[in-house]
């Protein structure tokens, strides 16, 4: 790209944006406005540089940070002055709580046209307050050689702290003069005889940062004291890792060196990646349900990586039994809500198990890809899957051993016949539900989706169902999720950011979390590739039927389950948008694998909202109670 030089505000946002390109920036999502005219045309006109229009502003910026979690490296945001740059609030937050790079860039007059009731303008100084990785104003344009290096190397800065030291959000304002629209100029003529571009940007060619994220010096006696417990666990947390493969085999390796279970989170890849995890644990919220049962589970360390999972069940039985723990994550955040003997590694869990000693036992042979038909159960790598060939001829610890094929302790040997049991449980009172169910429809998906699959899950109760119900699998199904702030905020515009030029996605969601952002349809016309949404229609916050508040009514059902009677049918003929009535687990699974390539369509499941909270009420506690002395 060359440099514009039809006016001052054209050469400066032309080195902005030639400077971005150059760091590896692919992707803008940029928002309608006057104020912002020079970036927009310098993004616009740029061919290495997706530029998106998105109209409303909270939509946009979810759809830039569903972009940025697949991708992993920073989108750009663009907005003009006011409170368009307000609008961006509730995903930025997210971006921050949830680690993922944005780079803002909100357009402002210039400082003599603040504080005197010029229009369109608001105090955007600091305007997200303290949760950008780091904000600053630029200076007004300026043609100056001096003040073009001090942009270049700002801007390579802005994009530096949106990934370093922990991944997240940098805002710049930007204040800009008229005129805006690129009329030629007079006074940048000097400038093109001083301003040679191959050799301004010849600096520009981000690295990386030059940390490694090694363990701390003293991780040798801290591994040898997790090897000396025969108590111990490992908790895999929701995670939304660029290589989960690697991420699901660096947690094998400590798990199987160790001989530790691994509670797997239904949000984490672990679950997806069931062969590589001969000791996977998935039913823990249920097991820990059984109140005796949690207690002589009680372990002596554990090892917790990244977040801790959704369940409240866990955490409460964290904090009741305080086991030294170590949380693993390269992050400078505090990572312990429970405030426990907490000690955090401040490293990724790839590079701490390239760091644990070589497992003395053999491996357990071909390691099967996602999407291979199942194994025979015995050879499955879970010990949930393997539980289901158990005969008379076998002792359970017999096919514990058959199964992973090695020394295992007693304490792994009780997890895993708990897990067996509660398994084998659930899955045979899913199989029996004919009739819709909000419950079974995660643990149908985890069973049908086509291999490597996106699945962004919306918060509320859909996200607890696939914790309680996500069966484990091979089928590498990828999970995406906004739990950093846990809102509903942006849920759709989410998804299609994930979705956008990437393999056909699913979503799934309840209605409140799809109508909190229908705004988010308008991006029909720019979405490219294919988006089902799975749409659990029970009318209403079904999270609130779980909650004591449930009990009191009213003002339960106006104030908090606040059904809205939306005909969603209807709704979808608006946006132009396919519509399907579920009226079976059959069609379902039909409509599901294999996934169109493109377009939009939701699925409506109907369910009925009283009844799925008194089913849950009635049958998460009774999984694991009749388990007697295992």
């Amino acid at each position: 790209m060359q440099i514009d030089f039809r006016n001052t505000n054209t050469v400066w946002s032309s080195i902005l944006v030639e400077t971005l390109q150059r760091l590896g920036l692919t992707t803008a999502v940029i928002c309608p406005g006057s104020r912002s005219t020079p970036l927009t045309i310098a993004f616009a006109q740029h061919s290495q540089i997706e530029a998106i229009p998105v109209l409303d502003e909270r939509s946009a910026a979810f759809f830039a940070l569903g972009i940025a979690r697949t991708k992993g490296r920073p989108v750009v945001l663009v907005c003009t002055s006011g409170t368009a740059g307000a609008n961006f609030y509730p995903a930025v937050i997210e971006a921050r709580e949830s680690r993922v790079p944005l780079l803002v860039l909100t357009a402002d007059r210039p400082p003599e046209l603040r504080d005197c009731h010029s229009g369109q303008t608001i105090d955007q100084l600091k305007l997200y307050g303290n949760y950008p990785n780091w904000q600053t104003e630029l200076a007004v344009p300026s043609l100056e050689i001096a003040m073009l290096n001090y942009l270049r190397q700002t801007v390579i800065h802005a994009w530096e702290r949106t990934l370093f030291p922990t991944p997240g959000f940098v805002h710049l304002n930007i204040p800009l003069r008229d005129p805006l629209a690129p009329l030629p100029q007079c006074d940048t003529d000097g400038l093109k005889s001083l301003l040679h571009s191959e050799r301004f940007f010849a600096i520009v060619n981000y690295r990386g940062p030059s940390h490694s994220f090694e363990p701390s010096p003293h991780f040798l006696s801290v591994f040898q004291e997790w090897q000396t417990c025969q108590q111990g666990l490992i908790i895999a947390g929701s995670a939304q890792p660029q290589e989960p493969r690697e991420y699901c085999e660096a947690i094998a390796k400590l798990s199987k060196t160790l001989n530790w279970p691994v509670l797997s989170e239904g949000l984490s890849p672990v679950r997806n990646y069931a062969n590589l995890n001969p000791y996977l644990i998935s039913t823990y919220d249920l097991i820990l349900r059984n109140r005796e049962l949690a207690q002589d589970l009680t372990p002596k360390m554990v090892i917790h990586i990244g977040e801790l999972p959704i369940s409240k069940e866990l955490r409460t039985w964290l904090d009741d039994t305080q086991p030294q723990r170590w949380i693993i994550d390269p992050s400078h955040h505090n990572l312990d809500p429970l405030h426990g003997q907490t000690i955090h590694l401040r490293t990724t869990i790839e590079h701490l198990a390239s760091h644990v000693p070589p497992l003395n036992n053999p491996g357990l042979g071909r390691v099967s890809e996602p999407g291979d038909p199942p194994e025979s159960p015995l050879k499955m790598g879970t010990l949930a899957e393997s539980s289901r060939g158990w005969g008379r001829s076998k002792s359970d610890g017999e096919v514990l051993k058959h199964a992973i094929g090695g020394v295992h302790s007693p304490y792994l040997d009780y997890w895993y016949k708990a897990e067996a049991k509660v398994r084998s449980t659930v899955d045979q009172k899913m199989t029996t539900i004919s009739h819709i169910l909000e419950s079974k429809t995660a643990w149908l998906l985890s069973q049908i989706l086509p291999p490597n699959t996106p699945l962004f899950v919306a918060n509320s109760m859909p996200v607890r169902d696939v914790e309680f119900f996500w069966k484990p699998n091979n089928l590498g199904i990828k999970p995406f999720f906004n739990r950093g702030a846990n809102g509903i905020d942006g849920t759709l515009s989410t998804a299609f950011g994930i979705a956008h030029k990437n393999q056909s996605s699913v979503m799934l969601t309840g209605d409140l979390a799809l109508l909190h952002d229908t705004n988010g349809f308008l991006l029909r016309n720019k979405f490219v590739g294919h988006l089902t949404i799975i749409l659990i229609n029970n009318n209403g916050g079904g999270i609130f039927e779980m909650l004591p508040i449930s009990k009191f009514e009213p003002p339960f059902e106006e104030f908090f389950a606040t059904p809205q009677d939306i005909n969603f049918a209807h709704l979808c003929v608006t946006y132009g948008v396919e519509h399907q009535l579920i009226e079976s687990w059959q069609q379902l699974k039909e409509l599901l694998n294999p996934l169109p390539p493109q377009g939009i369509r939701v699925l409506e499941v109907q369910t009925n909202r009283k009844a799925d909270a008194k089913w849950r009420q009635d049958n998460l506690g009774e999984f694991a109670a009749d388990i007697g002395n295992i």
